[in-house]
């Protein structure tokens, strides 16, 4: 055993020396998939964990919570909780997030009433200075969190603006919390003062239940339910902080969002499998009749397949652990510099830290090491399986390859990949689609060999059937070295497949997506001027005689307004957004980006419109009738029609503004829309607004910078994917480049044998530029089909599956063509510079091997 393990040792690092690159861009290709997709797992587990703990946090002891399933409801249900039997505290909770006064974003509120919260939240208590005690109950004083307090750039004593309808209010900084979490920006008051200072009078968010010595809290809370439900339907929910329901509408925020991003980083561990494949491979041929020697003097079989696995392995193993290494810097970097929603705005105000997590590094090293396995496993099979007799001859390479020629493997896998196409989500993700985006790139690359052969030798019969006058001898050499040898061109074609097709797939899905953004922008802002209080938060208004002001203002032909609110309708999911709007019945496709046609609401009937999302998760079809709980009782519905959002992901209904106001008695909005008189300047308008008693308070915005801010998020939250869209080019440009080096300086005894009957050095350099750039052309056209195809089930399947939205195909031609020229470009410029290099030690040198 030491003798064969001294054996092994000595063909690994043999191998190693030989070729240091192709090993270096296997090895590279394993660690980015390894590290990105660690990453992306460490930065999504660290951002859920902390959100989740923030949440927590809030809830502080409390056993039970009563909410509502609209975003506030009516505090004359507190006296009944506070007196319940079993109940030993009720604390109640008013939350809102406070637009900032001058200053996009906005901060978190927690009102609560002090001598309550003590028992049930202690940790969320304000801290006032010495001898201010009684700023704890103060109708003017705020506590913040010390990351607030970094945020805002205040400390105690300082005055903060915060923004109540059309009015700013004034709050005086008393001191911070007694503890808060680190990064967590949040902001207590005392409950009274906060519904007075923003126009929350008799509103309450929730109730805390601390529950009495011995009471069973599951049987408790069944029963509470069952009697909130009796005597108001549908307007409240019990649950336990932090439960399975909590759980899961944490877990379903982002989860499609963090599922595609590991998906992604996964694209570069396959594109190195098949860089593992093609080394391997190579090396394999190129050792062909060392193996079969190594056979003839007693070598096993099992021991020589053992020793191609174990030089895959080797790959995997090192490329694990740097990738594990990396994963966890950069996981670390991304969330100091991006934060844990990586840009997409999912956790906001949440400062998570990474975690090293010994389970899940395990596991994706275990996954590198199986890439690489795999790649090598059929390279392995054919050392093993080779004759020695036959492999010991020279000149018989292309048999080897001869299995890779087959089909039917590659057939069973497109007609796979076409009946996962059609297959539904599996626990809301697209699963199966993903299983037949990868069977299309297996039985696409698996195809090549066939494909190479066939194409070169119509190409090759083509070009013999010309006059002898017209004929090349260059061109003619190079189309019968790729008609007769379709096994070692199908290897390198297949990194031009693996990498273009994914290229191609990736651009086309991410500007359909963003060219279906941009025409639904334009579609949905048809007014010349918009309008609002505050850019973030929901305490920023506009009451009815701000309503009428602007409205009557000269040179505005047209007003509508707009108010929004969540709604929760299923506690295990993220509440949807409720958005009422001035709408035409009649004609809702002209403020709406209608999928299908719209079904008029009977006579008598409230008409209602669902986005895509609520057909998905909640099952709302046109012409069906829903309850929603609406000032304070179950309002009946008419879906009416399903429309287009891309700014709502968990789901949004929109009703008539009058509706509305008649069903709720709110009148407030929060947006407005302003058309323009014929020859009015939009500046203008904009100028009468700020004279206006409560312009200083106002925020304008044409359809054009709303359309630009729109796409900068865009761009912002597709930054990740742009970046693992880049990489996977890099390592597939490398593996072009890998591939065809290794194939150029195999071929050297074969350029000594030209030189010898006559072919110029010339004339072999561009035989080796023809070859390079007819297979890089042949793996172009053949990606940009296998892409194409891709990328329909990336938008027609995974997407809506994910995020529950179609959207529109879109090809970016630039985008394809230059990708396409620079990967033709590589090819040409690596066959030519290898062709140089193997050329440079003379014919005589290069046919040695042969006498």
């Amino acid at each position: 055993m030491s003798r064969l393990g001294l054996l092994s040792r000595w063909l690994l690092f043999g191998e190693w020396r030989a070729h240091p690159m192709r090993a270096l861009l296997a090895v590279v290709a394993i660690a980015v998939g390894v590290a990105m997709g660690f990453a992306i797992h460490l930065i999504n587990a660290a951002a859920f964990n902390e959100f989740s703990a923030a949440i927590q946090s809030l809830a502080g002891q409390a056993d039970l919570q009563v909410a509502g399933r609209e975003a506030q409801f009516d505090e004359r249900i507190y006296p009944r909780l506070a007196a319940h039997e079993g109940v030993a505290v009720a604390s109640p909770v008013l939350e809102v997030d406070a637009a900032l006064s001058g200053k996009p974003g906005s901060l978190k509120i927690v009102g609560l009433d002090a001598l309550r919260a003590g028992y049930i939240s202690p940790d969320l208590s304000g801290v006032p200075a010495n001898g201010r005690g009684a700023d704890v109950l103060g109708d003017d004083t705020i506590f913040l969190s010390p990351a607030a307090q970094a945020w805002l750039g205040v400390r105690t004593g300082s005055t903060l603006r915060l923004r109540a309808g059309t009015q700013d209010v004034p709050l005086r900084v008393a001191g911070p919390i007694l503890r808060a979490r680190s990064g967590q920006r949040l902001a207590v008051m005392d409950i009274g003062a906060l519904q007075w200072r923003f126009n929350q009078l008799g509103k309450l968010s929730r109730i805390d239940l601390k529950l009495r010595d011995g009471v069973d809290r599951g049987a408790f809370q069944r029963a509470l339910a069952a009697e909130l439900e009796k005597d108001y339907p549908g307007r409240f929910t019990v649950a336990a902080p932090n439960d399975a329901n909590q759980e899961s509408r944490n877990n379903n925020l982002s989860r499609a969002y963090r599922v595609n991003l590991t998906v992604l980083a996964l694209v570069a561990l396959f594109t190195g499998a098949f860089l593992v494949f093609s080394t391997q491979a190579l090396s394999v041929l190129r050792r062909r009749s060392q193996f079969a020697l190594l056979r003839v003097l007693g070598l096993p079989r099992r021991a020589l397949l053992r020793q191609v696995l174990v030089e895959g392995a080797s790959l995997g193993v090192i490329g694990a652990l740097l990738g594990i290494a990396a994963g966890y810097g950069l996981a670390a970097a991304a969330l100091a510099f991006f934060g844990g929603d990586l840009g997409a705005g999912y956790f906001p105000g949440v400062k998570p830290t990474v975690v090293f997590t010994p389970v899940a590094a395990c596991v994706f090293f275990l996954l590198g090491l199986g890439v690489a396995l795999l790649g090598c496993a059929a390279p392995a099979w054919e050392a093993a399986r080779a004759r020695p007799a036959v492999a010991l001859k020279s000149g018989n390479d292309e048999a080897a390859l001869e299995r890779l020629s087959r089909i039917w493997p590659s057939l069973l896998c497109l007609a796979a990949a076409a009946a996962c196409a059609y297959a539904p989500p599996v626990f809301e993700l697209p699963l199966f689609g993903y299983f037949a985006v990868a069977l299309l790139l297996i039985g696409g690359i698996g195809l090549m060999p066939r494909l190479a052969a066939s194409s070169f030798r119509l190409l090759n019969r083509l070009q013999l059937r010309r006059p002898s006058s017209s004929q090349s001898p260059v061109l003619n050499l190079a189309l019968a070295r790729l008609a007769n040898a379709p096994g070692q061109a199908s290897i390198a074609l297949g990194g031009v497949l693996a990498s273009f097709s994914l290229m191609v797939a990736m651009g086309i899905m991410v500007a359909s997506f963003r060219v279906s953004v941009d025409d639904w922008i334009l579609h949905i802002l048809p007014a010349d001027l918009y309008v609002r209080t505050a850019s973030g938060g929901n305490t920023g208004s506009l009451d009815a005689p701000a309503q009428a002001a602007i409205a009557a203002l000269p040179g505005v032909s047209r007003s509508a307004f707009l108010r929004t609110r969540p709604l929760s309708l299923d506690p295990a999911r993220p509440a949807i957004t409720l958005i009422a709007r001035d709408i035409d019945a009649a004609d809702p496709g002209r403020m709406l980006a209608l999928v299908g046609e719209a079904v008029p609401a009977p006579a008598g009937e409230l008409p209602l419109w669902v986005s895509e999302a609520m057909t998905d998760l909640y099952g709302f079809h046109p012409g069906q009738r829903v309850a929603l709980p609406l000032g304070g009782r179950r309002q009946s519905f008419f879906v009416a029609g399903v429309w287009r959002d891309y700014a709502n992901q968990s789901g949004s209904v929109v009703v008539r503004l009058p509706d509305y106001r008649r069903l709720t008695g709110d009148s407030t909005v929060t947006d407005a829309a302003l058309w323009a008189d014929k020859g009015v300047p939009v500046d203008a308008i904009a100028a009468r607004l700020r004279a206006l008693p409560f312009g200083a308070t106002l925020q304008f915005a044409s359809p054009g910078e709303i359309r630009a801010a729109s796409l900068r998020i865009f761009d912002r939250s597709f930054a990740v994917t742009y970046l693992l869209e880049a990489i996977a080019i890099a390592i597939g440009l490398s593996g072009v480049a890998a591939t065809f080096s290794a194939q150029t300086l195999a071929r050297a005894r074969e350029f000594g044998m030209l030189r010898h009957v006559g072919v110029s050095r010339g004339q072999v350099l561009r035989i080796l530029a023809l070859e390079g750039g007819s297979l890089t052309v042949l793996g172009v056209a053949t990606g940009f089909a296998l892409g194409l195809l891709i990328s329909l089930i990336l938008v027609y399947v995974v997407n809506p599956q994910s995020f529950h939205w179609t959207m529109q195909l879109h090809l970016p031609w630039p985008l394809l063509g230059s990708v396409a020229g620079v990967l033709v470009a590589a090819s040409v410029a690596t066959a030519l510079v290898s062709g140089r290099y193997a050329l440079s030690g003379g014919p005589v040198r290069a046919v040695r091997e042969d006498w």
